[in-house]
């Protein structure tokens, strides 16, 4: 299971973990995502997507069809 939103395409990220004695380890950065089903209207059924706390914010503001086929033209989509 990939960690990657299928709407705004935020995925794992690397960075470094720094100590107080400022020794660099590397760590993974993980979105913050969740697997969740909206009712879509125009398609008069519902749809599972695993999506971003951000994406979840822009659905509530743009509607669930919007942000579909934006993401497919993005290519985040399939």
């Amino acid at each position: 299971m990939s960690r990657v939103c299928q709407l705004t395409g935020k995925k794992v990220i690397v960075g470094n973990s720094v100590s107080h004695s400022h020794i660099k380890t590397k760590r993974t950065f993980k979105p913050n995502l969740h697997v969740k089903k909206f009712w879509v209207p125009e398609l008069n059924d519902f749809v599972y997507l695993k999506v971003s706390a951000k994406a979840i914010r822009t659905i509530d503001k743009n509607g669930v069809l919007n942000c579909m086929t934006e993401a497919y033209k993005k290519g985040f989509l399939k």
